[in-house]
Formats: C-alpha cells, sequence, structure tokens
C-alpha cells in the first residue's frame, strides 16, 4: 500500500522469504494443474536461490511430475537452460531427479545414475556424481558449455562394458550422437547444437595432446570456442583424478604461441598449384594440407619451399 507504506501480505509470502522456502499458494496441486511449467519453474527457483521447497509443495511436485509432458518443447527448453546457467545447476538437477522431473525431460541423463567407472580414473564415483561436481563448478557458462558437461559423457551408460576394466568403448562417438538427438528434440538452435556435439566429440583429446605433433597441436588449439573445449576438460578433471597437466600445457602453448603461428598466412594456394600446371581436382585439399602441416612444424616459410617440397615428395599425389 503506496499510502501507508505497508505491503499487504495474504499468504506469508515474507516470511516464506525469510525462511528461505519455496512454496505454492494454497493448494499446490490445484497451482501445478493450472500451469504445468510451474513444476519446471519451482525447481529453477529453488536452485537459482538456494532455497528449500515445503514438503506439500515437494510431494505435489513428485505426484505431478508426468504433467510436464504437456508443456511445449520449447518452454521445458528455456527452464533447462536457465538451471544450467543462471547458477545452483548442481541442485537444480538433483531436484529434477528427485521430483521425477528429470526422467521426463531428460531420460537420457537419468540413465546415468549407477553407471560405475573405473576407481583408478574415477575415484568420486558414478557418471552422475561426476556430471554433478562438473556442474557445482560452472561459473556463468554459456548454454552450450553448459549442455556439453551435462552431456559430455551421456554415451557411457549404453557403452558401458568390463573385461579388463571398466570400459565405455566409443562413448564420445555415441555421446555425440546422442546428444544431437537431445539438442534437436529440445530445438535448441543450429549453432549451439554443433557447439555442444563437438565439445562431446572431442572431450577426450586431450589425454593424447603431448604425444600429438606440433601441427596437430596447433590445429587443435584453433578449434571454434576452443576455450569452451579447455574449460570442458579443467572441469572434467577436476570432477576425476584432479591432473591438470594436460590442460595446463594446453593453456601454456594456447597463450604463448603467437597467433600467426598457430593460423598462419597460406603459403601457397589452389590458384598457384594451378599456375605450376597441376590439374584441379580433390588430391589438392590433401597437398594443402601437407603443406601447411610442414609450415606449422615450422619447417616450411617460404612459397618457394613450399612449392620445392610439392615437386620433390608431394607431386605423387597430383600425378595419382
Amino acid at each position: 500500500d503506496p499510502l501507508e507504506n505497508k505491503v499487504l501480505d495474504f499468504v506469508n509470502g515474507q516470511q516464506d522469504i525469510k525462511h528461505r522456502v519455496i512454496r505454492a499458494i494454497g493448494d499446490a496441486e490445484i497451482r501445478f494443474r493450472e500451469d504445468h511449467l510451474r513444476l519446471m519453474r519451482a525447481v529453477r527457483f529453488a536452485s537459482k536461490l538456494n532455497f528449500s521447497i515445503h514438503q506439500e509443495t515437494f510431494s505435489a511436485l513428485q505426484k505431478l511430475a508426468p504433467l510436464v509432458q504437456s508443456v511445449s518443447t520449447e518452454r521445458i527448453r528455456d527452464e533447462i537452460l536457465k538451471v544450467l546457467t543462471e547458477g545452483g545447476a548442481r541442485r537444480g538437477f538433483e531436484l529434477l531427479d528427485d521430483t521425477g522431473l528429470l526422467h521426463e525431460v531428460l531420460p537420457e541423463v537419468e540413465k546415468m545414475k549407477g553407471v560405475e567407472q573405473p576407481p583408478q580414473f574415477h575415484p568420486e564415483g558414478d557418471v552422475w556424481v561426476h556430471t554433478l561436481m562438473m556442474l557445482s563448478q560452472l561459473k556463468s557458462p554459456t548454454p552450450s558449455l553448459a549442455l556439453g558437461v551435462l552431456l559430455h559423457d551421456v554415451g557411457k551408460p549404453p557403452t558401458f562394458s568390463i573385461s579388463d576394466r571398466i570400459r565405455f568403448n566409443n562413448h564420445a562417438d555415441v555421446g555425440t550422437r546422442m546428444a544431437e538427438e537431445i539438442c534437436r528434440r529440445l530445438r535448441l538452435p543450429m549453432r549451439v547444437t554443433e557447439r555442444v556435439c563437438e565439445l562431446i566429440k572431442h572431450h577426450l583429446r586431450f589425454k593424447d595432446f603431448p604425444r600429438m605433433r606440433p601441427a596437430k597441436q596447433k590445429r587443435f588449439l584453433r578449434m571454434d570456442g576452443f576455450e569452451e573445449h579447455l574449460e570442458l576438460h579443467r572441469l572434467d578433471c577436476n570432477s576425476s583424478h584432479s591432473n591438470l597437466t594436460n590442460y595446463e600445457l594446453a593453456r601454456k602453448m594456447l597463450t604463448e604461441t603467437p597467433v600467426e603461428k598457430i593460423h598462419p598466412i597460406p603459403l601457397i594456394t589452389g590458384h598457384n598449384l594451378i599456375e605450376q600446371g597441376y590439374k584441379p581436382g580433390p588430391i589438392f585439399k590433401k597437398i594443402l594440407s601437407a603443406v601447411e602441416d610442414a609450415q606449422l612444424e615450422g619447417t616450411l616459410n617460404s612459397q618457394p619451399d613450399a612449392l620445392q617440397l610439392i615437386q620433390d615428395k608431394l607431386v605423387w599425389m597430383l600425378n595419382e
């Protein structure tokens, strides 16, 4: 009331705020049946604000969770992204799981629960625990990074096997395909879907980084969105074996290597090859890539040297 300068509170809302409680007004079931999106919003508010959910409201959430299926995909997607990016992502997904909403909106993520991992690499526990630990470390992430964290091991449940030890053969490739299906189902923008898939597809490459040739390392460093790849790897390590050696190596190389050494101006182009009398064709791509590899390795520094390399060692490709 602006005239008397007092708050008119008919539902004890101020007390709930004081005690950090999310509570539906009146009958919780009625409120949720009025608008099924409120099921997701209750979880989002609780996770973002770090509030608890009142028991009656929580019980109604559990009972009515299947009703979220009637909500439009776009609205569910927006709530999931807000849970992931606005703070409290770990608690948000724990609440989604506890209420049964996770089963309704992201059953592939729910299947991570109880999937054991080799303890020598993952002393923290199963795939679900590992993913929650990563979510807990997110700080104002982009939607693509947050989804990359959530889904980076989504391919582990269907690839679980035990031979000499627990293994997840090809889980990055399987997970990439699953993530693409999930992103398309949620109707995410194509650019976000592509970035999420790239993050998952390449998240294991860091283990081989020290053994890569310099050219391959530089090609890796110049991938679109490499900072997100690097951050996903850091979170992955921090939530498992805690060994950041490869992260530090890649970070150091990215920071200390001049841009022109990572993205050098091409010494030759297809036009140069045509000028030399070579017939255009798909093989040009292999030739140019081989020349760029030598350039990235530091063994080529001029166009004449590049043309000489082609004449001495690569001309066989053009004559195939």
